[in-house]
């Protein structure tokens, strides 16, 4: 079974940075859509990045112009590179499949792995 593995996480300070890396085997990320996901406590998961294999990008409104979304396919890894972090970017981050920005599938997938813990600090 393929499983990805998001990684990265950590406590920072508001105006600060971090760089998720998503990991997996048995897929190449090159041949995939892969997005970045969170999930706030008591919250629903929501995207939060996608990359489609044509190296497209998409982002969510609350974090256009902070985070990038990125792939290296020399290292089979998929990288959310935060900047600016705000308190309420605090939640756990995970990578899976990207269907689509409006495209609500991701709800319905069953492995979601550890996921990475963000937490930012005010």
């Amino acid at each position: 079974q393929v499983q990805l593995q998001a990684s990265g996480g950590g406590l920072v300070q508001a105006g600060g940075s971090l760089r998720l890396s998503c990991t997996a085997s048995g897929i190449t990320f090159s041949t995939k859509a892969i997005g970045w996901y969170r999930q706030a406590p008591g919250k629903q998961r929501e995207l939060v990045a996608g990359l489609n294999t044509a190296g497209s990008t998409t982002y969510a409104d609350f974090v256009k112009g902070r985070f990038t979304i990125s792939r290296d396919n020399a290292k089979n890894t998929v990288y959310l590179q935060m900047n600016s972090l705000k308190a309420e970017d605090t939640a756990v981050y995970y990578c899976n499949y990207y269907f689509g920005r409006r495209d609500s599938r991701y709800h319905d997938m069953d492995y979601w792995g550890k996921g990475t813990q963000v937490t930012v600090s005010s």
